[in-house]
């Protein structure tokens, strides 16, 4: 997500998982989950049919799928079954963490400054796609990731150079980060060791199925990273651009040369992290398969967290505004477009489950209506990620901070409160709008 900072098997609708199940996806193809989902113009085609799909982010599930202390298997059939309960279909999953001094990053991770991979990760992420599968649910798998709570660019940055910019270091403010991170892009021994991951992950065999990645129609899309910026400050970004579309257009050529089955995307925001230059973003999304739009009014400043209810006529016109922009950007473009985050507060910026959800259902409402406007107007829109989903977790400490060694994995990430934007198990007024899209946008 953005810096700038039931057991329910009935869906809530009175739809059972299997309604939603053939609803949700490739319309009357949605039995066909043997094949791989590919676009054509600007759509998602599974089979001979459209593909659109609700879903969900919960970076957290290889650690749940892993076989170790900080593993929890039974966890994590429970949370693809509620999910899929209410009508997700497709789950946006971290499958890259790199350790290092950088401050707030999950460890373990995939990765360590030696080279050395951690295998039970890996095989966490092998469960998490045969868990999938057993459910006909797809995934969207990012590589690395823009911001620190992972480790990211800035630890294989770190790995090359032995220096970290830390986010929110007071004596180096916003945006000294991102700023500091994008030279990741132009230092070759970084993205050399990156390709090489992603070359590995590619080509890797599931230790659980025996299927090989690229040959898993479970898996919708390889993403680049999470919210790659070319930085944030204007000279810094007009220096790092070359290197910016130079790592894209070759990522993805690689990804390319080895699978030839699967759609590759970028992870990017939108134009908020181009300093609102459609030209980056038209020419980032090139030789990529679909666009991504990501919404944060609240981290944007768009929102007041203390007072919503007297900034959300403002706040929602920007989103409104944002929305539009994107889908228009990516019709221009002829090629499909993601909602694959888009998060908003409890009300009162509350972190307990208890607190309610008022702003945050009608922020969600208008992203789903407007999708599913789009779908009846022939538009490119073809799937929604809400951030993030929480599930049966819940915060271990009274200030609701998470700390190394923590197992209550939420979506809310290690640098963020626990609870802050992810939804819970107990959120059933959330999980209806959720089932209510996934019934509308499969029949729009």
């Amino acid at each position: 997500m953005s810096i700038f900072q039931i057991d329910r098997r009935a869906a809530l609708s009175g739809m059972t998982a299997a309604s939603l199940l053939a609803l949700s996806g490739c319309g009357k193809g949605a039995s066909a989950t043997g094949e791989f989902i590919r676009r054509d113009g600007m759509q998602f085609i599974r089979g001979d049919d459209p593909y659109r799909f609700v879903g969900a982010n919960a970076w957290y599930l290889a650690w749940l799928g892993s076989d170790t202390k900080y593993g929890d298997q039974g966890r994590l059939t429970r949370e693809l079954d509620r999910l899929q309960s209410i009508g997700v279909q497709n789950i946006r999953i971290l499958a890259g963490a790199e350790e290092s001094p950088v401050r707030n990053s999950i460890k373990p991770g995939f990765e360590t400054q030696d080279g050395t991979l951690n295998a039970a990760l890996l095989e966490g992420l092998d469960v998490v796609m045969a868990e999938l599968g057993k459910r006909g649910m797809t995934a969207v798998l990012y590589f690395t990731n823009n911001w620190e709570w992972s480790g990211g660019m800035m630890s294989r940055l770190f790995w090359e150079t032995g220096e970290v910019t830390n986010m929110n270091d007071p004596e180096k403010p916003w945006p000294a980060f991102p700023d500091a991170g994008s030279a990741f892009y132009a230092n070759e021994a970084a993205t050399t060791r990156f390709y090489d991951y992603v070359r590995m992950l590619v080509t890797r065999r599931n230790s659980v199925t025996g299927t090989l990645y690229s040959e898993d129609p479970m898996l919708m899309s390889w993403q680049l990273a999470n919210e790659p910026r070319p930085g944030v400050s204007p000279n810094v970004q007009e220096a790092i651009l070359p290197d910016y579309y130079r790592w894209i257009d070759q990522s993805a050529a690689l990804i390319r040369s080895l699978d030839q089955n699967h759609m590759v995307s970028l992870g990017m925001e939108g134009t908020i992290a181009t300093n609102g230059r459609e030209d980056i973003v038209r020419r980032a999304h090139e030789n990529v398969d679909y666009t991504t739009a990501h919404i944060w009014p609240l981290n944007w400043g768009w929102v007041d967290g203390k007072d919503l209810a007297g900034t959300w006529e403002a706040g929602s016109a920007k989103v409104a505004d944002y929305i539009a922009s994107h889908i228009r950007m990516a019709t221009e473009m002829g090629k499909p477009l993601t909602f694959e985050e888009f998060g908003f507060p409890r009300d009162g910026e509350l972190y307990d489950p208890s607190a309610a959800t008022t702003f945050r259902e009608r922020y969600y409402r208008m992203i789903y209506a407007a999708a599913e406007q789009n779908v009846k107007d022939g538009g490119p829109v073809m799937g929604t990620n809400f951030w993030s989903w929480n599930g049966e977790a819940r915060a271990q400490h009274d200030d609701f901070r998470f700390v190394d060694g923590d197992t209550q994995y939420m979506g809310d990430p290690p640098h963020e409160p626990q609870g802050w934007y992810g939804l819970f198990d107990s959120d059933a007024e959330m999980m209806k709008l959720v089932t209510d899209h996934a019934a509308a946008f499969a029949t729009a």
